[in-house]
């Protein structure tokens, strides 16, 4: 077990604006990357419950500089039998398998609903052209291949699901144009479909901001794009095939949520769509919109937006994030809005969770000067008609959390994103900072305390659960204004004081604590109180 110490070293100093401010969850770290640029447009799938089997984790990596001949797409897997992930080395780095034998890149992952295994997609070789990769069992991680040659040569930024019957579901942008977006699939392992040009007389993308989703209960596949040619980005469309990718609707075209007024358009992002299909095969989109002036594109005030085809309205907001303009000091860097890049699962009981990325105006890197981003969440328990306040669900330290994808179905009661760690904020593959070694990380959050009916007060709404798992030791980081704080049982009895800064609850049973800040006569309590989930 790490000592404190080495655990406050490899987190550096937890600092929290807000007094009383905890954090959520158990911080698992699944392997690195320095190839730092993981996405161009909408975060991808790359976390996949498969019940009873565990969850499947993938991202690109690459640990040698510019032109990255070792880039891979690596997976690990969390094993629900042994509660461990399968690959994990003292070095971070080394964490995690390569899932191809070749240079490769811009991928995504999903698994066969029926038998667990995890199928990747991503493009490689030359010609440049889509790859799958399908596992031999549930966390094998001993993969055979799917080589698109010659049949879909010339395609790459490939976006994959798989349906019902495991059929693998691709959406891809042409190579020769890099702007028109085309579908193709594996029925029988391992054959490749021709890929058919899908825009069907709307724009084409002009950018790989295409997302795809299959349901699990129907044949439905569904693909979402933006046209990202000239500002604002409003054009936002998607086709959906109710018979596994045999035939197509017309385009839909997708209008912009009523975000801003006046003179003020609303724009997508180029990383919004996140379309997802839940258990009771309703098509969500999740979306980031920004404000476009006058033909000026603004990066805040940035909001999250959720979509329905059965709600009414089919639009709700889920977040808005911004600040005063006087405290915008630094960039957010390259292809990115203030609050973007948002995800959608669901648990159990229907209750959705939307995770995403927001840059931090108070938090810059001063290597870069840009600004170091963090994972928000925010959960509904009506099919996403209502939201929770949103909530950082990660520490506010020297590291940028950039790319968190939620995981597709909570089975477990616990939500779980993975995310990666940037060391030095800013894209190295885009020249703006120095390469660096880069956590991958797996943050696992009680369900219980997200979206349900104990967070619906003001008070727990600031106030967020947390203990955080690193490296064998869990410890409690909090910020404390009042002069005495402890920790309490349910039954009121205190189990232990606490400083600001780490707190190592190690001993503590699992279950829920309270944190009461003392006053000064040492009796009753004063102020505010705050959760702790301690989950092993």
């Amino acid at each position: 077990m790490k000592s404190i110490a080495t655990v406050a070293a490899l987190l550096a100093a937890v600092s929290v604006a807000s007094a009383d401010t905890l954090y959520v969850g158990r911080v698992d770290t699944i392997g690195g990357t320095a190839y730092d640029w993981l996405f161009n447009g909408p975060v991808l799938r790359w976390c996949v419950n498969s019940e009873p089997w565990g969850i499947h984790a993938a991202w690109m990596s690459a640990a040698s500089a510019s032109p990255w001949p070792d880039r891979n797409m690596r997976y690990n897997f969390y094993d629900y039998s042994t509660r461990r992930w399968n690959w994990i080395d003292p070095d971070f780095m080394a964490s995690g398998i390569n899932t191809y034998t070749e240079r490769t890149g811009f991928g995504s992952l999903g698994a066969d609903p029926a038998t667990g295994v995890a199928v990747i997609v991503a493009h490689g070789g030359m010609p440049i052209r889509p790859i799958a990769a399908r596992d031999m069992a549930p966390g094998a991680g001993i993969f055979e291949f799917c080589d698109g040659s010659p049949t879909v040569e010339g395609f790459q930024w490939p976006a994959v699901a798989v349906g019902q019957g495991g059929i693998i579901h691709v959406a891809g942008i042409d190579n020769a144009t890099q702007d028109q977006l085309w579908y193709g699939r594996i029925r029988v392992w391992c054959v490749w479909d021709t890929m058919v040009h899908l825009s069907g007389g709307a724009p084409d993308p002009m950018f790989p901001a295409h997302n795809i989703a299959a349901s699990l209960v129907s044949p439905k596949v569904c693909i979402g794009w933006v046209d990202s040619e000239g500002l604002p980005y409003n054009g936002a469309y998607y086709r959906v095939s109710t018979n596994a990718g045999d035939s197509w609707s017309d385009p839909v075209e997708l209008a912009p949520p009523p975000a801003y007024g006046g003179d003020t358009v609303t724009s997508f992002g180029i990383t919004s769509l996140f379309p997802y299909y839940d258990r009771h095969d309703r098509l969500h989109f999740v979306v980031d919109v920004h404000p476009v002036v006058r033909d000026t594109s603004y990066i805040q005030p940035a909001e999250i937006w959720h979509w329905c085809e059965t709600n009414s309205p089919r639009w709700s907001e889920v977040h808005r994030a911004g600040c005063d303009p006087a405290n915008i000091r630094a960039s957010i860097g390259y292809n990115a809005v203030y609050a973007g890049r948002p995800s959608v699962g669901e648990d159990t009981r229907g209750r959705l969770s939307v995770a995403w990325e927001q840059f931090d105006s108070a938090s810059v890197e001063p290597q870069t000067n840009l600004l170091r981003a963090g994972v928000w969440l925010s959960s509904s328990a009506d099919n996403g008609q209502t939201w929770e306040t949103g909530a950082l669900v990660t520490a506010r330290n020297s590291v940028s959390h950039r790319y968190p994808c939620v995981m597709d179905y909570v089975s477990q009661d616990t939500v779980c994103i993975t995310y990666m760690m940037d060391r030095v904020a800013g894209f190295v593959v885009q020249g703006q900072g120095p390469m660096t070694n880069n956590p991958v990380a797996c943050q696992f959050i009680p369900a219980s305390p997200v979206g349900n009916e104990e967070m619906g007060n003001e008070e727990s709404r600031v106030e967020r659960p947390a203990a955080t798992f690193v490296r064998g030791t869990l410890v409690l980081s909090v910020s404390l204004s009042a002069i005495r704080s402890s920790l309490f049982d349910l039954s009121g009895r205190r189990v232990m004081r606490l400083r600001s800064g780490l707190n190592d609850v190690s001993g503590l049973a699992p279950g829920v604590y309270f944190v009461r800040a003392e006053g000064s006569r040492g009796q009753g309590f004063e102020g505010s109180r705050a959760r702790v989930i301690v989950q092993r």
